[in-house]
């Protein structure tokens, strides 16, 4: 596919959004029906959509519109993109640009349009992150980094690195995390490298493993909102742990038996019954559902569908796991709550609420990780019961 033909297929996928497709199904859906694309259109047309997630309303700003035609046009002119040759009208590219889509506003001096955020969560981000909200919002308008996990039960992080370079795979360590890399060249080699395939690296952020890395070694832990079981593997990495992973929906923990027996960890899972009638835990981590704030860099969707509802609904349920959670601790055992979100209502303010429910239980520790080249923004905090 040419450049033109790539931007003409990414205001397709984008039109398939517009009536109510998410970004990853609306990506499929065009894979599916455009088998002469290539791995190489793929991507960039992917870059393209993700790109005008990230930036939608300045986009819009300088596309003066929200069409799809109009959003390409806003993003690839904030780019300094070749406008004339990818609006070329040959062959597939899209049909050259008017005399008014060329008159490019001047930028934006409206702190929603220029942090690319809605209008009512500018006030939430001033209130979270004070003098450091312009500079978060701007970092989530850029692509997110990617970050490796070394897994220590097969290999060091200098033997994976050499490893990883040997297939095209460059790598520097990364300061948040002794088991973390920050990719600097050819990550999309790296689901076909010897070193994931044979589970020596996991595709996981550097600050999600330094949530894991604070914890108190060994004990009985239990990984409560597991997911897919990145923490969980990371906790396995510890020889002194006997770890556990439960969630609400067992679906989500299915390719956990595979990913586990590939990294040569030893995880127990267990249904929300058998975790109720278990003996109590050392350590219970909760990464709660949370509005991904922090990485919204990565699902830049999120930000755009996020509602003031659907934050204190997430609050509720994030008050509800942490309860439920207090109830399997052992004595002298640490509830550790984490989230990937920037916003005090999910990470501070939950705390507080939690510790006002419950006389008896303190806070030990808590830490932000900061949005940025080394990590997606995190919050963790500590409970023990006095």
């Amino acid at each position: 596919m040419t450049p033109g033909a790539r931007v003409a297929a990414a205001i397709e996928i984008l039109g398939d959004m517009s009536d109510g497709l998410a970004a990853e199904q609306a990506l499929t859906r065009w894979a599916r029906r455009s088998r002469f694309a290539g791995s190489k259109d793929r991507a960039a047309i992917r870059d393209h959509v993700f790109d005008v997630l990230r930036c939608r309303r300045t986009a819009a700003h300088y596309g003066q519109g929200d069409s799809p035609r109009a959003l390409m046009i806003g993003l690839l002119h904030q780019q300094d993109a070749d406008l004339d040759g990818l609006f070329s009208g040959d062959g597939h590219a899209p049909a050259p640009l008017t005399g008014q889509e060329r008159q490019f506003p001047m930028p934006p001096e409206d702190h929603a349009v220029a942090w690319n955020l809605p209008d009512w969560l500018i006030p939430a981000f001033e209130a979270s992150l004070g003098e450091a909200a312009n500079g978060v919002a701007i970092a989530l308008q850029d692509r997110a980094p990617v970050f490796l996990r070394v897994n220590t039960l097969k290999t060091s992080r200098d033997e994976a690195q050499a490893s990883l370079l040997a297939e095209g795979v460059e790598t520097k360590h990364n300061p948040l995390c002794g088991t973390a890399l920050t990719v600097t060249e050819g990550a999309r080699k790296i689901r076909n490298s010897n070193a994931y395939l044979q589970g020596h690296v996991e595709l996981q952020d550097a600050a999600s493993q330094a949530v894991v890395a604070a914890l108190p070694k060994g004990g009985r832990v239990l990984d409560y909102c597991a997911g897919g079981g990145g923490k969980a593997l990371a906790l396995a990495e510890d020889p002194d742990r006997k770890v556990f992973a439960h969630d609400i929906d067992p679906r989500r923990m299915a390719d956990l038996p595979g990913r586990a027996d590939r990294a040569g960890a030893q995880i127990t899972s267990l249904s929300t019954e058998q975790t109720a009638q278990s003996e109590k835990f050392d350590i219970v981590l909760c990464d709660a559902p949370c509005s991904g704030s922090g990485a919204w860099r990565r699902a830049a969707d999120g930000k755009w569908t996020l509602t003031p509802d659907q934050l204190a609904t997430l609050n509720q349920t994030q008050d509800d796991i942490l309860d439920k959670a207090a109830t399997l601790i052992a004595a002298g055992g640490v509830l550790a709550y984490a989230t990937c979100s920037v916003l005090r209502d999910e990470n501070e303010d939950r705390v507080e609420a939690f510790l006002a429910r419950h006389p008896g239980w303190s806070m030990t520790s808590s830490h932000r990780f900061d949005l940025g080249p080394n990590g997606d923004g995190f919050f963790t905090a500590h409970l023990t019961q006095d």
